[in-house]
């Protein structure tokens, strides 16, 4: 006779607003626990106490213009993924941590395709009817993430709606994104110093909740759809819970390391 398999269990963060260099060392204390055995595969949600942009691991702070940063008020950290930059704003970002032993797929192309049936089910909780599609291709020279395609990118119709970005660590990825609510164009231009061309390219190939019609005027609710999403396209049940102890000690580690050197460089001398 045949039992019934248990639904896998998977922890749900839903943090308050935090600055950049916290919330990276949060996904990356996470990432090391989760190939440790020590933190249960986790999706977190979170925002940001100040506008932010996070730079890709490999990329140059020249970038962005540091001037215009610090006359905006907006934050620069680094993400321990790669990819180009992206300005954290009016959104809620998700990151999702898991390893090939909670059924994540080897491989960057096979594990983005797994992670992101989450992303696809959050938007049709939504209802919007989101998908994994190629795009035109933007600025190849833009250090803007949202003028470029990649094999993470939700859209609707031929407009990108989020992009994501991960890293590995032995067995365990790190995979995270935003559901963006709305964007500000012209600061967006000004800091990542962004063509006419450009500008109006990021505005004609992107869409947002906003521009899509869709207010979110309670971010529990909001999280609450991202999270049924996430549960019903990978068959698993997501319990709320928090940071272990270990975690937060080693998360308080990384972003106190990050802020010393005044980038947000998290995790580099784990991998």
């Amino acid at each position: 006779m045949n039992r019934p398999t248990a639904t896998p269990s998977w922890r749900l963060i839903t943090d308050a607003p935090c600055d950049g260099a916290w919330n990276m060392a949060v996904d990356r204390s996470i990432q090391i626990g989760r190939q440790e055995g020590t933190s249960p595969p986790t999706l977190r949600l979170y925002r940001w106490v100040r506008p932010t942009v996070s730079l890709g691991r490999f990329q140059s702070v020249e970038d962005v213009d540091a001037a215009i940063c610090r006359e905006l008020g907006v934050g620069v950290v680094r993400r321990h993924t790669g990819g180009r930059g992206v300005l954290h704003d009016d959104e809620v970002t998700y990151s999702c941590v898991a390893s090939v032993s909670d059924g994540v797929p080897r491989g960057v192309s096979a594990s983005y395709r797994f992670l992101c049936r989450g992303l696809l089910a959050a938007y049709a909780q939504l209802g919007v009817p989101a998908e994994l599609t190629a795009r035109a291709r933007g600025s190849r020279d833009s250090a803007a993430c949202y003028l470029h395609t990649s094999r993470a990118d939700v859209s609707i119709s031929r407009s990108k709606l989020s992009g994501s970005a991960q890293v590995w660590y032995r067995d365990t990825v790190l995979q995270h994104g935003s559901f963006v609510l709305s964007r500000d164009g012209e600061r967006e231009a000004r800091i990542f110093r962004l063509t006419e061309r450009d500008r109006n390219a990021l505005e004609a190939t992107t869409e947002t909740l906003s521009t899509l019609g869709i207010a979110v005027e309670d971010t529990g609710v909001f999280c609450g759809s991202i999270a049924a999403g996430w549960e019903v396209a990978l068959g698993i049940c997501l319990e709320p819970g928090s940071l272990t102890e270990s975690e937060l000690e080693r998360a308080e580690a990384l972003a106190a390391t990050a802020r010393a050197r005044g980038l947000a460089e998290v995790g580099a001398s784990q991998s």
